[in-house]
Parts: structure tokens; sequence; C-alpha cells
């Protein structure tokens, strides 16, 4: 695997946390966690259920230490989630992020829960007779290469 990073972006490991001077490209020779900074949610934007569960998986990929309480975190979160949401793109989308949770896809499952963010949005709005358009819900950043 390898990652293209820009210079001062930061990349997660296996726990830690590397920034470079300069614009660099790194080669993983073996398995290992790890999350670019584009996709590392900071806790104040963790404003809706499914952005808290991404908080949960996120911290059991960057923090081995914390995985197994973070895991569990997510799947009380995600239990609940199911409970109280009726829409079945978001429950097809949680089913599909258990699955990637069990096989210890972390990674993949954040994929999965980020594209369910606007679903999420929308029925938020919808419940709350909010235009989507000026919804105050803080930017998420784009990896490169995402569509």
């Amino acid at each position: 695997m390898r990652l293209h990073l820009k210079a001062g972006e930061k990349v997660f490991i296996n726990g830690a946390v590397l920034s470079f001077e300069q614009k660099t490209s790194v080669k993983l020779l073996n398995d290992a966690s790890f999350l670019l900074e584009a996709y590392v949610m900071q806790l104040e934007e963790t404003i809706t259920p499914l952005r808290q569960l991404y908080f949960y998986i996120q911290n059991a990929l960057i923090d081995p230490k914390s995985e197994l309480d973070s895991l569990q975190r997510a799947l009380l979160m995600l239990a609940s989630i199911r409970k109280a949401v009726e829409n079945t793109d978001i429950l097809d989308g949680l089913e599909l992020v258990e699955v990637k949770i069990n096989k210890r896809r972390y990674f993949d499952a954040l994929r999965t829960l980020k594209k369910l963010f606007d679903v999420e949005l929308s029925i938020w709005c919808e419940d709350n007779e909010i235009d989507q358009a000026n919804a105050d819900v803080a930017p998420f950043a784009r990896a490169v290469g995402e569509n």
C-alpha cells in the first residue's frame, strides 16, 4: 500500500501520528491500521448519531490501546440507531457497517458511514422542517481521489 502525503499532512499508523515536512510517499510493506488526516473527524463534529458512530470506529482505528472500548461503544451506538431509524438506506448501511466492524475492516466501515451522512441529514432536516442547504453541520474533509 502506497500513501501519498502533502507537506504537513498527518497520517495515523498503528496509534502513531506521523507528519512529514515535505510532500512524500510512504509505502506500507505489511498490514497496518492507518487513517489519513482527511478522514479524521473532530469531537465537535459529532453532532448526529451516525457521526458519533463514525467517531467511535475512527478511535478504534487510530488508537489500538482503546480499540475494544471504542468498538463496544460503537456497537451500542449502532444498536441504538437501528432502534430509532426506519430509513432502509440507513438500516442497510448499518448492517454493512456491522459486518465490516466484525471483520475488523474499520476503514471500510468509515467509508460506508460517510456515504450515509447526507441521508441522515436529509431525514433530520425533514423532521425538523429545516432547509438542508442552510443546515448548520460542520464541514467534513474529503480525501484525495474520493468521488
